[in-house]
C-alpha cells in the first residue's frame, strides 16, 4: 500500500497465500491521502475504529494511535503489520470494543463497519471523549455509507457531510458538537426466545452491537436449534463462530454435565454469549474465548463441535473461514468426535466435510439450510 507516509507491506490474518483478497481497500487509501492533502494535525490523541487488518494504523503509526477493534483477527493482523514495519512494541495502542475507550480524542478516524449498531455503539462509546476540536473523518466504500450511516454521526456528534466518491470510496466529514443531546446507549440489548426450540425455548439472549442479528433469532440458528444432537454425554463441546453463545447455552441447558467452550474471532460476540449463559443460570461448566477458531484447543480432546460458519469476510465472499473451521475441528475431536454444522445449502459443505473427513451425514433440512454431521474416524 503506497501512502504519503511511505509504502507498507500488509497482509489479512491468518496469512494465506492462496488468499488474493487485499488487506487495505480504496477507502484507507483515499482517508491517508486527505489527511496528508489538508495537511490535519495528527496531534493529541488520535484514535482509530474498526480499522479492518491494520492499514491505518500501521500507515500512522509514528503519530502513536489508539486502535479499536472488534475484531480478534483483525488486531493479531495489525500486530504482524506493525512488526513487519518495524513499528517499535507499543507505538499503537490496540484495544478491543469491550476496553474502556480514551478518556479525550483530538482525532478520530472511522473505518465505517458493515454493522451499523455497532457503528451505533462505537460512536456512543467515544462521543464523551470527542471535544469541539475533534477532527472526525470516516471512510468506507461507497456501498458501505448510507443515509443511515450519515444520521448517526449527525444525531450522536454533530453535523455531517461526505466527500466526492473516489475509486468507489468515500470519506464523512463530521463537525462535533458538545451541547448535542446524545440518546442512551440501548446495547447490550437482550430479548426472550420463542417456544419450540428445544431446551433454549423461552429463555434469554444478551446481544452486544455488532452481533449477527442481534435483535432476533436468526432463522438459521432457529433451525439448527431444533436439530442439535439429543444428549452430549457429558462430553466437551465447543460453539465454534459462537456469536451470541445460544447454540452452546442450549447444550449446557439440555445437559448441565457438559463441559462447553464458547469461541468467535469478535470480541463483542463472545461477551454477548458469556452474558447469555450467565443470564440464563446455566449450572454446568463454560470458558469463553476470543481467538482464531480451534487455534489452541488440544488436539483431540473435543466430542463434539457445533458451527454455523460465516462466508463473508467483511464485503467479500469466502469459504476460506469455513475451511479452516472445519480442519480445527477435525484436529481438535477426538476419534469418534462429532462437527455438526449448519448452512445454506448453496455451500455445498456436505463436499468440503468429505473431502475432511472423509464422510457427511445429511440430519435435517429445507429449503434453505440444511445440518450436516461428520464424524472423526480416527
Amino acid at each position: 500500500m503506497t501512502t504519503p507516509w511511505g509504502e507498507f507491506e500488509l497482509s489479512r490474518f491468518p496469512e494465506d497465500p492462496r488468499d488474493r483478497l487485499r488487506a487495505w481497500d480504496a477507502s484507507d487509501a483515499y482517508l491517508l491521502r486527505h489527511l496528508a492533502e489538508e495537511r490535519v494535525p495528527l496531534t493529541g490523541a488520535v484514535v482509530v475504529a474498526g480499522d479492518r487488518w491494520g492499514a491505518l494504523a500501521t500507515a500512522l503509526a509514528e503519530h502513536r494511535p489508539a486502535q479499536i477493534t472488534d475484531s480478534f483477527l483483525s488486531q493479531e493482523a495489525t500486530r504482524v503489520n506493525l512488526a513487519r514495519a518495524g513499528v517499535e512494541p507499543g507505538a499503537v495502542g490496540l484495544l478491543t470494543t469491550q476496553d474502556p475507550p480514551p478518556e479525550r480524542v483530538d482525532v478520530l478516524l472511522v473505518r465505517v463497519p458493515k454493522s451499523l449498531a455497532l457503528l451505533e455503539d462505537q460512536l456512543l462509546r467515544l462521543a464523551p471523549a470527542v471535544h469541539a476540536g475533534t477532527v472526525v473523518v470516516g471512510a468506507g466504500m461507497v456501498k458501505e455509507i448510507h443515509t443511515s450511516t450519515l444520521r448517526l454521526f449527525e444525531r450522536i456528534l454533530g453535523p455531517t457531510r461526505t466527500s466526492l466518491a473516489q475509486q468507489k470510496a468515500r470519506l464523512i466529514f463530521c463537525t462535533p458538537d458538545p451541547s448535542l443531546e446524545r440518546p442512551a446507549n440501548p446495547w447490550p440489548y437482550s430479548y426472550a426466545l420463542p417456544d419450540g426450540i428445544g431446551a433454549a425455548s423461552g429463555r434469554t439472549v444478551v446481544n452486544h452491537a455488532g452481533v449477527f442479528c442481534a435483535d432476533r433469532l436468526d432463522i438459521g440458528t432457529r433451525f439448527f436449534l431444533e436439530h442439535l444432537p439429543a444428549g452430549t454425554g457429558a462430553g466437551r463441546v465447543v460453539d465454534l463462530g459462537c456469536g451470541n453463545g445460544v447454540v452452546g447455552t442450549a447444550v449446557a441447558l439440555a445437559d448441565p454435565t457438559a463441559e462447553v467452550l464458547f469461541v468467535d474471532e469478535s470480541f463483542q460476540a463472545v461477551a454477548s454469549a458469556e452474558a447469555t449463559y450467565k443470564a440464563n443460570g446455566v449450572p454446568g461448566h463454560a470458558e469463553f474465548r476470543v481467538g482464531d477458531g480451534m487455534a489452541g484447543v488440544a488436539p483431540g480432546s473435543v466430542d463434539l463441535v457445533l458451527n454455523n460458519p460465516p462466508f463473508h469476510s467483511h464485503q467479500a465472499t469466502s469459504d476460506a473461514t469455513a475451511w479452516r473451521m472445519f480442519a480445527g475441528a477435525k484436529r481438535a475431536l477426538r476419534p469418534g468426535g462429532e462437527l455438526w454444522v449448519i448452512g445454506n445449502r448453496h455451500l455445498g459443505y456436505h463436499i468440503t466435510l468429505r473431502r475432511l473427513f472423509g464422510n457427511s451425514t445429511l440430519v435435517a433440512s429445507d429449503p434453505k439450510f440444511v445440518v450436516l454431521k461428520a464424524v472423526k474416524k480416527s
